[in-house]
């Protein structure tokens, strides 16, 4: 059986096809990148949006239409929260909400009558990261979220906490590693209430794998800031875990906050960002901002904008707010007119290009490591141009000699000068 496997969304979403490829494999099966070759289909919707759930719908009937006699099974947060109308969709033969996600393999091969034969599986090595090359692999260690932000319709679609256990996620580690992976990131719903509900945290965790793993590189996926443990800076002491925290702040003003149901204002997240550079020397804090949020006045804007900027994020992911049925946000009075959210989008676009600029000058002329990937840009016919990340999650590229092979090896590099979306460096060693 010829098995393709497509993702839509979150990080989370493609630890979870990681998972499935593996399973697929080992009862014998093969992972193909052609869509049209596949004999099943496995599709990993979204929904965090209105425009993601149409993206979802269109990926199911694209597929079919280009592969018809390819058995498709449909999961994710869309069929979750829409069951019955993705199960009228053409060519989707079962349905597998996030409860069953563990199960999804099982069940497909159960349901659809799938022979399992594992006498013929292939090392799983042969599969390892089969959509993203082999430097990386996304490891989901927990699902769901206590809290409910208003504008959020994932929590409800992935229901209620669950962490999967330390000894389960250093032996996926120890896997990956074993098959040349160097940098393992930690996903899930809300990565920070890991431990929750099995009387542990996310320091735990964190401690566990620097203790009991030989990854060369350990990174954290989106964190709420709230969720910090305590002395959880103390552990980047250990040069194995990544200097970049991606907490999502949302909106640089209180009132906005409010709406939204965060549970960190302001002064809390400024504080949180002044202990994270004092104890962790070039540490890279990116964040995502919600633009046009309902209700959100001028003066509130002009407030969010200007805390954004004396944060001085390294990156912003930005969002223009846009209605999600099923959340509280959508009920909100005084929405805003799509031209005031494309004005305010743009400035903070504008914003955010210019500290982006002001964090790569900040890095110039350090020495710092990268884990070169596999993309490369033709130079001439002896060099090209090769692409990787620092430990601070900085792009880089550097020209090199074709007969050199750099991909998913780790380098000193020299820092050098900053371009739009990466930094160019040179090789130390």
């Amino acid at each position: 059986m010829l098995v393709h496997l497509r993702t839509l969304g979150c990080r989370l979403n493609e630890a979870e096809l990681e998972s499935w490829a593996q399973a697929f494999q080992q009862a014998g099966h093969t992972i193909t990148r052609e869509q049209n070759l596949a004999n099943l289909v496995i599709i990993n919707s979204c929904a965090v949006t209105q425009d993601a759930v149409r993206k979802s719908r269109q990926l199911i009937r694209r597929i079919h239409r280009d592969n018809p006699s390819a058995k498709i099974i449909a999961s994710g947060c869309y069929v979750t929260l829409n069951a019955d109308e993705a199960a009228e969709l053409l060519g989707v033969d079962l349905i597998i909400g996030n409860a069953d996600k563990d199960r999804l393999v099982e069940m497909a091969l159960a349901e659809l009558e799938i022979p399992s034969m594992p006498a013929m599986s292939t090392e799983p090595a042969a599969i390892s990261l089969f959509n993203r090359g082999r430097q990386r692999a996304f490891i989901k260690v927990q699902d769901g979220c206590r809290y409910r932000c208003t504008f959020c319709i994932v929590t409800v679609a992935r229901g209620e906490e669950k962490s999967t256990p330390i000894t389960q996620i250093i032996e996926d580690i120890n896997r990956f590693v074993d098959q040349g992976v160097k940098e393992v990131i930690l996903t899930g719903v809300h990565l920070g209430g890991y431990g929750s509900d099995i009387q542990q945290n996310l320091s735990d965790l964190i401690q566990a794998i620097l203790d009991q793993t030989s990854v060369p590189r350990l990174r954290l996926g989106s964190l709420e800031p709230w969720d910090l443990p305590e002395n959880f800076f103390d552990l980047f002491s250990n040069p194995r875990l990544m200097p970049h925290l991606h907490l999502p702040l949302q909106s640089g003003s209180d009132s906005v906050l409010k709406r939204m149901a965060r549970r960190c204002k302001t002064e809390e997240f400024t504080q949180i960002v002044i202990e994270a550079r004092a104890k962790v020397p070039h540490i890279n804090i990116t964040t995502d901002i919600i633009v046009g949020f309902p209700g959100e006045t001028e003066q509130e804007w002009q407030d969010s904008f200007n805390y954004i900027k004396s944060i001085n994020f390294g990156h912003i992911h930005i969002f223009t707010y846009s209605l999600r049925t099923g959340t509280k946000a959508a009920t909100l009075p005084e929405h805003l007119t799509n031209a005031v959210k494309k004005q305010r989008s743009q400035q903070l676009h504008q914003l955010a290009k210019t500290m982006k600029q002001d964090f790569f000058s900040q890095n110039k002329n350090q020495q710092v490591h990268v884990l070169w990937e596999g993309q490369k840009e033709d130079i001439s016919d002896t060099q090209h141009k090769i692409f990787g990340y620092t430990d601070n999650y900085l792009r880089v590229a550097a020209i090199v000699d074709k007969t050199q092979n750099h991909e998913n090896q780790l380098s000193t590099v020299k820092i050098e000068s900053p371009e739009t979306d990466h930094l160019i460096a040179s090789i130390v060693e």
